[in-house]
């Protein structure tokens, strides 16, 4: 097939010859040959499917410096960079919907914002580790554990998980949304994750909780916990995605058998680990009085569940929850890394 006009290129690809023209003149997208007379250009047939990818990337809004760098790259690396490209987008979206929302609630005199949360979050080696792998967050909408595999990409696994869904802070939007928020970070987590050194395949637990008023979106992979102390009583939000997990549920091992297994710590879920990413997500209401804590295996696994409801029920604020649950895990030995965030609502 021989070369196509602009007119016939422009119907072809669903574009006008005048983004053509633009496209050309901006280096994005060069015509096959020009008219060294008239100035005409002219289009190869095989240029159509990259004049559709220009036209698909204008359409999610990115500018056309940017597509030119984009359609440069190789593809794995093109894709992760619409990813991020689009993940700064949702941010900044929803940083001016959060700041619309409360120009709103303030000159309506409706200020229906709930700032009646406290939050706090530590990290402690233990006793029987000279490194940490272990990573925490706390923020006023953001809450989030990490434990990263041994070796030399653990610590940094489990930074990176936190880090992809910093963003989130700003994310607005009704619980759906903010479901769909977790789950595109929790996927560039995982990319980032697997990233970080394809020859060691460093892995790692990721439990966060995201609030938007009192709808609060929870995810989970690994063996990270989530807790919620309720009038009183303690639940556990999580399970583990452990074998000796799958054991107990598959009536193979009991309860007990399975927290002293020498597998326990064996995970069959986790970022950066299998074919892709499986998490666990959950919507819930928060209630005033709650009191969320997320841990890693450090303090769950050496302290009792006892204890930690104690410690949620007599603590006057998360930080000091955060500093007697990792001393209480200290007494207790302390064997592994120890990782806590803590996030009570005062209303």
């Amino acid at each position: 097939m021989g070369l196509l006009t602009i007119g016939a290129f422009a119907r072809a690809a669903g574009l006008t010859p005048k983004a053509l023209r633009l496209y050309d003149e901006l280096g994005v997208l060069a015509p096959a040959a020009v008219d060294a007379e008239s100035g005409y250009r002219f289009y190869d047939p095989s240029q159509v499917a990259h004049a559709r990818l220009v036209a698909q990337l204008r359409e999610i809004g990115m500018p056309l410096a940017e597509i030119r760098e984009v359609c440069a790259l190789p593809p794995a690396e093109a894709a992760d960079a619409v990813a991020g490209f689009w993940q700064q987008v949702s941010a900044d979206t929803a940083a001016r919907a959060r700041l619309t929302s409360a120009l709103v609630e303030h000159l309506s005199g409706k200020d229906t914002t709930m700032s009646d949360y406290r939050f706090a979050a530590g990290i402690d080696p233990g006793v029987g580790r000279d490194t940490n792998e272990d990573q925490a967050y706390a923020g006023e909408h953001l809450v989030a554990v990490a434990d990263g595999t041994r070796g030399p990409f653990g610590a940094a696994a489990a930074a990176a998980a936190i880090e992809a869904l910093k963003p989130l802070e700003l994310t607005a939007g009704p619980g759906a949304e903010l479901l769909t928020a977790l789950a595109s970070a929790v996927t560039a987590a995982d990319r980032t994750v697997r990233g970080l050194s394809p020859d060691d395949e460093p892995v790692t637990t990721l439990t966060a909780v995201l609030r938007r008023g009192s709808q609060l979106a929870l995810v989970h992979i690994g063996d990270t916990r989530a807790y919620l102390l309720r009038h009183g009583g303690l639940s556990l939000l999580t399970q583990d995605h452990t074998w000796v997990q799958t054991q107990v549920e598959q009536g193979k091992l009991s309860a007990s058998e399975a927290a002293g297994h020498p597998q326990r710590a064996l995970l069959v879920r986790a970022l950066g680990w299998g074919e892709g990413v499986e998490a666990d997500l959950a919507l819930r209401t928060a209630l005033p009085g709650d009191r969320y804590l997320l841990c890693s295996d450090g303090l769950s696994a050496v302290v009792p569940r006892d204890t930690l409801r104690a410690v949620l029920t007599s603590a006057q604020s998360p930080d000091e929850a955060v500093g007697q649950l990792i001393a209480a895990a200290r007494e207790a030995g302390a064997p592994d890394n120890i990782a806590c965030a803590a996030y009570f609502s005062t209303a």
